[in-house]
């Protein structure tokens, strides 16, 4: 009798570690096909210019090239280090400009009542079903009247204007899930709205916040299309724009760069890896607590 429960009882759970198994098996086959490109540029950033264009192509270089780092930097054709300081210029102004601009519309719309407000919020929600390749005549043709074609400023300044409607929609469905009882409380101590935001809610939202900078900075260091439009000088380039202008121009002096390519390709993604991993744990909260779960 005993013997027989415990095989009853030891069936579902072969079953369910066979199926465990069974996935992680399926997530690690998964993992490793999407990372072979990430593994793939790394591994031909540290080969010669020989090994690029071998056949069969080497998996992994003979000799490790780390000099082709530090050509990156060196090629007077390729001004890299300016465009590093351009894109970092951008990613922070603009980061910068959609956690404090969306903080302040979305609390709006999760704390105050006033007419036309959920008018307004469906306005908003309803620009991101417009492509923003559908605006780009128009915002080209402002910022060439004020002037800012070939600056840097289009890539930057709207973003201190709203901030985006998806980010106010995580403030707003962050804000609204913490109870109003903390602000009537500051509020009756004799605290304004703007202390009540500024030191009561805005601490509290930093899952929010890390996820709201996550997404704009890998949005704004990975944006292609804003510098392609916009900026018309080499050394104003951003890095994204910057490595179409490896690819272009292929060669210094005959050789192929290829090689030199891929160090940069490798060096643009570094810092995207290193803010998701280091934001993760917030990042994960502000996805959940927004709203955002399926």
């Amino acid at each position: 009798m005993a013997k027989a429960l415990s095989l009853s009882v030891s069936g579902p759970r072969v079953k369910r570690g066979l199926g465990r198994a069974g996935l992680y098996l399926i997530l690690i086959a998964l993992g490793v096909i999407f990372a072979f490109p990430l593994f793939w540029t790394v591994s031909s950033s540290l080969k010669t210019a020989p090994e690029m264009f071998a056949y069969p192509p080497p998996l992994l270089p003979k000799s490790p090239q780390w000099v082709n780092y530090k050509r990156v930097f060196t090629l007077v054709r390729y001004p890299y280090g300016r465009w590093a300081l351009n894109t970092l210029f951008i990613v922070a102004a603009a980061t910068l400009g959609t956690i404090i601009t969306s903080s302040v519309v979305g609390y709006s719309f999760a704390r105050f009542e006033y007419r036309g407000r959920d008018v307004l919020f469906l306005i908003t929600l309803s620009t991101m079903m417009l492509p923003a390749e559908v605006t780009l005549i128009p915002r080209f043709i402002l910022f060439h009247k004020l002037g800012w074609i070939n600056t840097l400023k289009p890539l930057w300044v709207p973003l201190w204007f709203g901030g985006g409607a998806f980010n106010i929609f995580l403030v707003r469905q962050f804000i609204m899930s913490l109870p109003r009882e903390l602000d009537e409380a500051a509020l009756i101590d004799g605290a304004s709205y703007l202390r009540v935001f500024t030191t009561i809610l805005l601490p509290l939202c930093k899952p929010v916040i890390a996820t709201m900078g996550i997404i704009a900075f890998m949005a704004h260091w990975n944006d292609f299309l804003g510098p392609l439009i916009y900026l018309n000088s080499p050394e104003k380039f951003t890095i994204s724009l910057g490595l179409q202008f490896f690819k272009q121009l292929r060669e210094v002096g005959g050789e192929p760069l290829q090689h030199i390519l891929m160090a940069a390709c490798t060096l643009s993604f570094l810092p995207c890896i290193v803010v998701f991993f280091a934001g993760q744990k917030y990042f994960v909260q502000g996805v959940v607590l927004s709203g955002l779960k399926g």
